[in-house]
């Protein structure tokens, strides 16, 4: 089906998902890091258990202590480990000295400490999410360490 209106939509949208956040990131870190702060799902989730997320290290241990419910729903796994990650990299940022936001050239989100190691919190949100370990506060343990 030709419709000329969406061809030229999408040559204006053209580029990947992941270059246009790391564009982005580029223009305005601050904006992105906060955009990345929100992770909507986790903190419902949270909340819906009596946890309020506060960006402090304390409610990585509390959320490892949650009881995982979100396993039970296949469709919501993987978008609840993104945010745990992204939550994870959230407090990472703005409790351990040196600690900033980098968007990979693919779109990944990474988090780059002062000694220039990169930590893939996304990653370690999903494996936290679909099989409990490592804990994020063990992720943060080793974070705040080095």
């Amino acid at each position: 089906m030709n419709i000329p209106f969406l061809d030229r939509w999408r040559k204006r949208q053209s580029g990947e998902p992941g270059l246009r956040l790391a564009a982005a990131f580029e223009a305005d870190p601050d904006g992105v890091a906060e955009l990345l702060s929100e992770c909507e799902l986790l903190r419902a989730q949270a909340e819906g258990a009596g946890l309020e997320l506060d960006d402090s290290p304390e409610s990585l241990a509390a959320l490892d202590q949650l009881l995982p419910r979100w396993r039970d729903d296949p469709e919501t796994l993987p978008w609840l480990g993104n945010d745990a990650g992204l939550y994870l990299g959230t407090v990472i940022v703005r409790t351990v000295p040196g600690a900033v936001w980098h968007v990979l050239p693919g779109g990944t989100p990474v988090v780059r400490l002062a000694s220039g190691r990169e930590l893939q919190v996304v990653a370690e949100g999903l494996d936290w999410a679909v099989q409990g370990a490592p804990e994020l506060s063990q992720v943060y343990a080793e974070a705040s360490e080095g």
